[in-house]
């Protein structure tokens, strides 16, 4: 198969996706062009700040996709290349795209809070404090697993100089972003211009990394390093690092993307693959497995508390909730498909995802000049920060969700859990506790829980709009798909766990509870529906 026909149809797909569903879900729900945004009414300089439109886009692009988009599709390949891409470009439109949009447009009519709180007017307080319980877990395994995904990826090796490449030219990121907004947010640089340079510096950076990699810690140095920075990120206001960062980090991505693409337009390699291996490969089946483990790709639950967490914050017009939530989802999408195009290609090929990932880029790169070996060191630089932007993202969203859990708290008890600090702190904490598991074995829980926060998020905007009386069709049903996908994976989890061959008692623990969550909140969603007597259609 030529892989030119992939990536040209979920092209043409996406685009039309994004001007003719997108506009008709923003149409039914109701989009109001002139209402103010949270990022307006509770406007603090810290949390609730303005960003232009292209700014945010970055900043949640950046957040949404970090390594996700890129390891789903590569892991579930072992099913063959046809049912990946089929999942990745329905999924995307439909499922992805829809539980984007709607996770932004929900928050940013609640205040800018996080889906908890649309739980809260539906479903009652019991079922925001349950869910905001089961969203913080969910976090504290992101946090864990992506903190040890940058450590093992910046960890100095003497024989192999990319990861202190990479880690160095991550540092130096940082710093310029900084940079860059306290010129832009402080002494009021234009926009455009202040972009020209700060992408300039940025691969300035990549540069200094690679030719001077002068940061060379172990993994347990990093780790300490990175416990340091996600809790100064978490507290700090967005408009001096986060917002920044991603926005800066997001043109390393779109380069990345951009070099692929022209890679497979001047090579249009040929899918090494077979389209189908099988329903059964490996002791997987393909349902649920392959929709749990292609995740970001085409559905995330992360994305809806990157949405309502951080975004909705920052959204300058509601109109600009469709460009950011739906289109940014499409973007992810385009990644998804140029990776499995990428494992598609160098079949044979062994290591880790990013690697597999980075090898098949470089090929593709290299049909316009760019060296094979400089190919792979700027991919896994673009992979390594991208990871790093979600961390700290999932940080800082950790400590939103856990001061919400407070809101009803008395008030001594609500003043210390509502704290910036404390409430970091303890996120953080938290998630050193879970860090010592290392990334292989938080993994597979993770993707179960991920999904069946997303299959939570959709019940939420279901009863949110069954509430009001809308149209539900274009999220009941994704709801009902994920919730059947995630409840079977996670029986088969506790199957695994709790009575197969290779026990591991707490996952398999890990796993009740997340399975008992979600039914306990079908049940009270189940309810609200009785009593509304009818789902429009």
């Amino acid at each position: 198969m030529n892989s030119l026909l992939l990536i040209l149809g979920a092209v043409v797909i996406f685009l039309l996706a994004y001007v003719t569903y997108g506009a008709w879900l923003a149409k039914e729900w109701g989009i109001d062009l002139n209402r103010k945004t949270p990022a307006h009414t509770k406007y603090d300089n810290v949390d609730y700040v303005p960003a232009d439109a292209k700014v945010l886009l970055g900043h949640h692009f950046s957040s949404i996709a970090g390594a996700g988009p890129i390891t789903g599709p590569i892991l579930a390949s072992i099913f063959g290349w046809l049912p990946v891409y089929l999942w990745i470009v329905i999924g995307s439109v439909f499922v992805g795209g829809v539980h984007d949009f709607g996770s932004l447009f929900a928050s940013i009519r609640h205040e800018g809070k996080s889906i908890g709180e649309i739980i809260r007017t539906t479903l009652g307080t019991k079922g925001k404090k349950l869910f905001n319980i089961f969203a913080w877990a969910t976090l504290i395994l992101v946090v864990a697993a992506f903190t040890d995904i940058c450590a093992s990826t910046f960890a100095y090796d003497p024989n192999n100089l990319t990861g202190a490449q990479a880690g160095t030219a991550s540092i130096l990121f940082i710093f310029l972003a900084m940079l860059f907004g306290f010129f832009v947010y402080r002494k009021g640089a234009k926009l455009s211009l202040a972009t020209i340079v700060g992408v300039a510096l940025l691969f300035f950076c990549v540069w200094i990394g690679y030719e001077y990699p002068f940061v060379k810690l172990s993994k347990m140095g990093w780790n300490i390093v990175l416990i340091i920075y996600i809790t100064l990120a978490s507290i700090l206001p967005v408009w001096i690092l986060l917002q920044p960062r991603d926005y800066l980090c997001s043109f390393l991505l779109y380069a990345m993307l951009a070099g692929g693409l022209v890679g497979i337009f001047i090579t249009h390699p040929t899918m090494e693959i077979p389209a189908f291996v099988g329903f059964t490969v490996k002791n997987q089946t393909l349902f649920p497995f392959l929709f749990v483990t292609v995740a970001c790709g085409a559905v995330s639950g992360f994305h809806a508390l990157v949405g309502s967490g951080t975004s909705s914050k920052q959204l300058n017009k509601e109109g600009d909730a469709k460009f950011v939530g739906y289109g940014a989802m499409l973007i992810e999408g385009i990644v998804a498909v140029i990776a499995l195009i990428a494992v598609g290609y160098v079949a044979k090929a062994e290591g880790t995802p990013a690697n597999i990932f980075a090898n098949g880029l470089a090929h593709f790169m290299n049909s316009f000049g760019l060296s094979v070996e400089v190919g792979k060191v700027f991919v896994i630089l673009a992979f390594s920060a991208f990871a790093l932007t979600s961390l700290d993202t999932a940080t800082r969203i950790g400590r939103y969700i856990f001061q919400e859990f407070f809101d009803e708290a008395s008030e001594g008890t609500k003043k210390i859990g509502q704290n910036i600090y404390v409430s970091t702190i303890v996120t953080v904490a938290a998630s050193c506790a879970i860090l010592v598991y290392g990334y292989s074995k938080i993994w597979p829980i993770f993707g179960s829980a991920n999904q069946l926060l997303a299959a939570l998020a959709l019940l939420a905007l279901t009863s949110w709009f069954v509430s009001m009386g809308k149209k539900t069709s274009m999220v009941l049903v994704p709801m009902i798909l994920m919730f059947c996908v995630t409840l079977s994976a996670l029986a088969l989890l506790i199957k695994q766990y709790i009575f197969g061959a290779t026990t591991n008692f707490i996952l398999g623990i890990f796993a009740i509870v997340l399975f008992v969550l979600a039914i306990i909140l079908l049940i009270e969603a189940y309810n609200v529906f009785i009593k509304k007597k009818i789902v429009k259609k």
